[in-house]
């Protein structure tokens, strides 16, 4: 069985030299930061999940008001009477 000390302080030395290559001036976000934005990519996912379960169950059918259909006849009966009134003075007038 091959000696597995020597492959692993290869290993060592290779990672050590990688490490003096990072600059120690730059901040990273490191473990915590992915952390955070998992969790927070996590919590979207569930909110718009929960956002369109809710809009499933939303029923588009509007039930019409019969008192904005009263008003609405009413409105139009006079919007006719007026337009009766007035063609009947510009005949009157000509």
């Amino acid at each position: 069985m091959p000696d597995m000390s020597a492959s692993a302080s290869l290993a060592m030395t290779h990672l050590v030299s990688f490490a003096k290559e990072v600059d120690e001036d730059k901040v990273t976000p490191g473990v915590l930061g992915f952390i955070v934005f998992a969790a927070m990519a996590l919590a979207v996912w569930a909110l718009m999940k929960s956002m369109s379960r809710h809009m499933n169950r939303v029923d588009f059918t509007q039930v019409p008001d019969p008192k904005a259909e009263q008003a609405e006849a009413e409105a139009k009966s006079a919007a006719t009477e007026a337009e009766a009134e007035a063609s009947g003075q510009g005949k009157k007038q000509g």
